[in-house]
């Protein structure tokens, strides 16, 4: 967090928060607070629209920036009822934050995981639906068979049988088949 949003939170001007820090440098190493780099101060002036020094905006002072761990030291250096109970708000803003963060993690671990199960799936699915596609349309009608076929030994025999059958049911005659 920037030094000016964490000033007007604890209801200090910037410039007495950033001197209560300095005054107590031995409590805020680098990976709680630092100051920001030429440039990003001027990428902050055209994303926040900033005013310039004379207009009542920033002085020339460099911001600092605050990280969780920095915070947290802010209230054992501003001492005050308010700087205590903005400091618990803004901890638990940060906890809320980091759980946030985390389900966020597990969801785009699942998605991943799910996106990687489902990659061979696309052909898959395609050839499924082509294949119902088929079953769907009707059967190609055969065209009509020209010529004679021919009929196997044991096929004849069978067809010979069949009709000495109709004939004897057709006269009437009562006699025994002898079919070898």
């Amino acid at each position: 967090m920037l030094d000016s949003h964490l000033a007007e939170l604890y209801g200090v001007d910037t410039g007495t928060l950033n001197r209560a820090v300095k005054r107590n440098i031995e409590r805020f190493p680098n990976d709680f607070v630092f100051q920001l780099a030429p440039q990003e101060v001027a990428n902050l002036k055209c994303q926040f629209g900033i005013s310039s020094s004379e207009h009542g905006g920033r002085r020339r002072s460099i911001p600092y920036v605050f990280t969780e761990q920095g915070v947290a030291m802010l209230s054992s250096v501003l001492r005050s009822k308010r700087a205590v109970q903005v400091n618990v708000a803004i901890m638990r803003a940060f906890v809320s934050l980091r759980r946030l963060l985390a389900t966020n993690e597990a969801l785009a671990r699942k998605f991943a995981e799910l996106e990687r199960r489902l990659e061979g799936h696309d052909q898959a699915i395609k050839s499924l639906f082509d294949a119902i596609r088929e079953l769907m349309s009707p059967p190609a009608k055969p065209g009509r068979e020209i010529g004679f076929h021919a009929i196997g030994k044991e096929a004849a025999d069978d067809t010979q049988t069949v009709s000495k059958r109709k004939r004897i049911e057709k006269f009437g005659i009562q006699r025994q088949l002898h079919v070898k």
